[in-house]
């Protein structure tokens, strides 16, 4: 049976926004996009659900996270300043916790993305096993990175065959929405030989890769001086790194990771060449604005991102540095951190001028400040393209999924609406979502998850935070 969602405004992204929009649903897939009188004449037998003064769009993507650390929220506050320490708590805490630990912790996660409009993750995980039942419990899309470590080249081939077990187990759980990959973790912990095992085991197999690149500046002076902890690190445990003296995303290149066409999380620290060749080799970027800066890791250029063309996504990284997975509050600080740089690239690419007018802003060839438009598009279609799934998700138009997201636009807070992007952006969060569809399934609405019992998850989470608070202190 046909149903149709009706609000004041609604924003396909791909193209101009509707007033008095409406979109018609069929199973899983979104049939007619147009005015609401239209619509509901053209499915007079329809079901019909009119959200008022509230703004109908493509479900939120979170190109970027951690769902088995949501129970680390607030657990990492003091080691904040001193990254190497902040990762040595967390894999202590990760270590203690068992499989139905993080089970829980991811399907909190997965509940507070639901509340808050997402509709897909890019998730990276060391056990993506429950990441992905996390996913199909709530009923969420989503590709589960199965994340993999080894820095010592000498263990390379039995890291790898460890990793092709751990897929060949998470094939028997994917589904028509959750989707297996694999991450290889980051430059510094992962050897080059292993990346380039990883990178082939990737195209042979035919599955997505995602790796952190570009993170921290402790990480550019491993790369190009052989210095700093991540150095000293590796020394200890007796394994010998010889700086290449280029940048992580070269350094990536000469290893095979960008044959894969990867989804890159932060980039914080690239420059144009960089960009250039991340665009031509047809990766994607997770910018996660909110975690660089809680990390104290910089600023990435954003306004680079976009003036190379490349497919960038918004990411909110682990709550334990981020605190929400909040993807609307993601875009407005990305927006807002991007206006302070007033001196980056300028000039908007050619790829975002041949976008329709509701993505490129209306800006001409001159780019001065990111607008809503650009990161409502970095939340919706451009997270979806940054994963590879442009095809199914992130604009609302005939024959894409039926992943959609209603923000109710009546709030105080919200008053008036002019515009209903800039509302959005600006002015909402969240917690002002009040429909969160996906594949045409209702999992969230009117304040409740319809397939969790939140109360009960709540408790569980409570024991496992104060098993691991006790863990810290002794």
């Amino acid at each position: 049976m046909t149903t149709i969602y009706s609000s004041r405004y609604l924003l396909p992204v791909i193209s101009p926004t509707i007033n008095d929009g409406a979109v018609a649903i069929d199973g899983p897939k979104i049939v007619a996009v147009g005015s609401r009188s239209d619509i509901i004449s053209r499915f007079p037998g329809a079901r019909v659900s009119d959200f008022g003064q509230a703004a109908i769009l493509p479900g939120l993507v979170n190109a970027h996270s951690h769902l088995e650390l949501t129970v680390m929220r607030g657990f990492l506050e003091s080691e904040e300043h001193d990254f190497a320490a902040w990762l040595r708590k967390l894999t202590a805490a990760r270590m203690a916790m068992a499989g139905e630990d993080l089970l829980v912790s991811a399907t909190c996660g997965a509940i507070e993305a639901a509340r808050a409009g997402v509709t897909c993750f890019g998730d990276s995980s060391s056990s993506a096993i429950h990441a992905m039942k996390a996913l199909r419990e709530v009923g969420l899309r989503g590709i589960v990175y199965q994340e993999s470590f080894g820095p010592d080249p000498r263990l390379a081939d039995d890291n790898v065959a460890k990793l092709r077990e751990q897929i060949a187990e998470l094939r028997d759980h994917e589904t028509d929405l959750v989707r297996a990959g694999v991450s290889p973790h980051a430059p510094y912990t992962v050897s080059a030989a292993q990346l380039e095992l990883t990178s082939r085991l990737a195209i042979d197999e035919k599955l997505p890769l995602m790796m952190h690149a570009a993170e921290s500046q402790a990480e550019k002076s491993f790369m190009l001086d052989g210095l700093g902890r991540f150095a000293e690190g590796l020394k200890a445990r007796g394994i010998d790194w010889q700086a290449p003296g280029i940048s992580t995303i070269e350094y990536l290149a000469r290893h095979g990771i960008l044959e894969t066409r990867p989804l890159l999380a932060h980039c914080i620290n690239v420059d144009d060449s960089d960009l250039e060749l991340v665009k031509r080799r047809g990766a994607g970027i997770a910018h996660c604005p909110k975690s660089n800066a809680k990390l104290g890791h910089g600023r990435a250029p954003f306004q680079k991102f976009l003036a190379h063309g490349v497919n960038v996504g918004l990411g909110s990284d682990s709550v334990a540095s981020n605190n929400t997975c909040d993807i609307l509050e993601e875009a407005r600080f990305a927006t807002l951190l991007a206006r302070l740089d007033r001196n980056g690239s300028s000039r908007v690419s050619e790829d975002v001028l041949s976008e329709p007018p509701a993505v490129a802003g209306g800006l001409g060839s001159s780019l001065l400040a990111i607008s809503a438009e650009q990161s409502l598009f970095a939340a919706t279609l451009g997270g979806a393209r940054a994963l590879g799934l442009e095809n199914q998700i992130g604009a609302l138009a005939e024959g894409m999924q039926a992943d959609i997201t209603v923000v109710s636009l009546n709030g105080s807070h919200q008053q008036p609406v002019r515009n209903p992007a800039d509302a959005l952006i600006f002015s909402s969060s969240g917690r002002d979502v009040v429909l969160t569809l996906v594949a045409g399934k209702e999992i969230y609405r009117d304040r409740h998850v319809t397939s969790v019992d939140e109360s009960e998850l709540h408790t569980r989470v409570e024991r496992i935070k104060l098993r691991l608070d006790s863990t810290a202190d002794s």
